[in-house]
């Protein structure tokens, strides 16, 4: 029987994707937003594909702040940009 692949939603397009394929956005139980490229980080979770135009369609549809319940502060999705590009790259 072949193993079940979980699948998540992607907040920006969308779509039904396998978990592997998207990155984790984590809200800490601290309150910090960072992305989680190992899907280990401990928090409430959240997926992006790995292109920056669905994380502009998130953030344009403030799915991040419905995701979590809770208002995004000021530079979180620059941060998010950044960090997906630098993760990206390595």
């Amino acid at each position: 029987m072949p193993k079940k692949i979980p699948m998540r939603q992607c907040l920006g397009c969308r779509e039904m994707k396998p978990k592997k394929e998207l990155i984790r956005v984590v809200k800490s139980p601290e309150g910090e937003v960072s992305l989680d490229f190992k899907g280990k980080k401990p928090g409430r979770g959240a997926y992006v594909c790995p292109q920056a135009e669905c994380l502009k369609r998130a953030r344009k549809a403030r799915a991040l702040e419905r995701a979590f319940s809770a208002p995004m502060p000021d530079g979180v999705y620059e941060a998010l940009e950044d960090q997906m590009r630098e993760g990206s790259d390595g």
